[in-house]
């Protein structure tokens, strides 16, 4: 298959000597490819497309390392298709449309259709996207985009409606093992001609801390390879120490605007929620370590504290604001343990979603009733003009009543008997459940009783 590769400027083959260990071992074929069986074991969906030659534009989401680049190679060349290779940190417009007149002239000349890889389509901007639509959409291009942000985000409306998404996981560790042993034993492409083993404490390091990125893993291995001697007997000993050396640090999947941000905020909050302070910490220490601002996460905690913990105890928004203020005044690393202790008080904490609930179904109202006129009694009366015409009028002084309090209406006209808040029975909530109750109730009898009057 003759492929067109604009921007990158080398030799496709995995064969080729001087390459990385990632790129010379990447697999040519479906049956060589591992991981992602829930895309490619029999039956599933690509090996459908693949076994029936099916040409549909696709777009391949996942982690780095996961097999996006190889699966589109793969897919390309099974469908006997032309391939063109593009990448958008280097693709503009000039080079999309240089792409269409070259699957024009395939077309007309061989009757042979296109697939346009794009990776990295997340770069393209809206203008490159929309000079690609047309062509996706007419058949000119068949595309095979990949990406590791979420497509929803990145790639317009119209574009992602005419492609299959396609979701890829990072692989597991059964894969990397696989992957690992593999390049370790192949002579021709791999690392069989250095005679190296490994440890058992070294494979599990490696494959544990690549964080299911096949192109970590090889790299880290490669590197902990030829940066071992030989013993007497020739062979390479790679311990423990020179694969932790190699890989320097653990993989990270995190971009502090990306999707594993998100992925991992939202497992915070919900393990918070869900009253499980080993989790909290788990995916509060995840974030630290993948370099995210703690003031954010310091911001997250205060929206906790009053999302989910709220009046079942108020002191948790004191701890959540107290922690932002502690990271403030001593910084990092000491002020992240403020954070950790908050993250656990979060998580023990009595949950009330009871404020939450009530403000948006106030807002939910005043936004459907915007026009409705506060009560008269309710209203300043800072002028002669405004007393005359009944402002403040009937306004009783709850600080009058020996009990600081009078059974009075607040609520507009035509709220009679609303509620919004609804207490839940834990913590400080609760304590003030019953209380609220029967206020509520001497203000309906009161009420009653003032329209019984109006109408006699």
């Amino acid at each position: 298959m003759e492929q067109l590769n604009l921007f990158q400027g080398r030799d496709e083959s995995p064969l080729k000597g001087s390459a990385p260990l990632a790129e010379r071992m990447r697999p040519t074929s479906l049956e060589e490819f591992v991981g992602q069986r829930q895309l490619v074991a029999s039956g599933r969906f690509l090996h459908r497309i693949l076994r029936n030659e099916h040409l549909q534009s696709l777009i391949l989401w996942g982690p780095p390392g996961c097999g996006k680049t190889t699966l589109a190679r793969i897919i390309a060349r099974h469908t006997k298709a032309h391939l063109i290779s593009l990448s958008a940190v280097m693709a503009g417009t000039h080079e999309i449309r240089a792409a269409v007149d070259e699957a024009r002239r395939r077309w007309t000349r061989e009757k042979q259709r296109t697939w346009l890889f794009m990776d990295e389509i997340h770069r393209l901007n809206k203008a490159q996207q929309d000079t690609l639509l047309p062509h996706v959409e007419n058949g000119t291009l068949v595309l095979l985009g990949a990406t590791t942000e979420n497509p929803s985000f990145e790639v317009i409306r119209p574009l992602l409606s005419r492609a299959q998404v396609i979701v890829l996981e990072p692989l597991g560790e059964e894969d990397m093992r696989t992957l690992a042993e593999r390049s370790l034993q192949d002579v021709e492409r791999g690392l069989g001609g250095y005679s190296a083993r490994l440890t058992a404490d070294a494979l599990d390091y490696l494959v544990g801390a690549s964080g299911g990125d096949a192109r970590v893993l090889l790299n880290a291995l490669e590197t902990a390879v030829l940066t071992t001697p030989p013993d007497r007997d020739g062979i390479r000993q790679v311990d423990l120490e020179v694969v932790v050396e190699a890989l320097q640090r653990r993989a990270q999947h995190y971009g502090k605007g990306g999707e594993e941000h998100f992925n991992l905020i939202s497992a915070l909050h919900k393990s918070v929620r869900g009253s499980d302070p080993d989790a909290g910490l788990y995916w509060l220490a995840r974030m630290l370590v993948a370099g995210e601002d703690p003031l954010y996460i310091g911001r997250r905690l205060v929206r906790m504290a009053t999302e989910d913990v709220g009046l079942a105890d108020p002191f948790a928004l004191v701890h959540a604001m107290s922690a932002v203020r502690s990271f403030e005044l001593v910084g990092s690393p000491e002020g992240e343990l403020a954070l950790a202790q908050t993250v656990v008080y979060l998580a023990l904490a009595p949950k009330s979603n009871a404020v939450y609930t009530a403000y948006g179904k106030a807002m939910e109202a005043a936004e459907r009733t915007g026009a409705v006129p506060a009560p008269l009694h309710l209203r300043n009366a800072p002028t002669a003009l405004l007393k005359k015409i009944g402002y403040g009028r009937e306004y009783r002084y709850p600080h009058d009543d020996p009990s600081g309090w009078i059974p009075e209406v607040y609520l507009p006209k035509g709220f009679e008997g609303t509620k919004f808040y609804e207490p839940t029975s834990r913590g400080w909530e609760g304590k003030w459940r019953q209380s609220l109750e029967e206020r509520r109730r001497r203000v309906r009898e009161h009420s009653k009783e003032t329209e019984a009057v109006k109408r006699s």
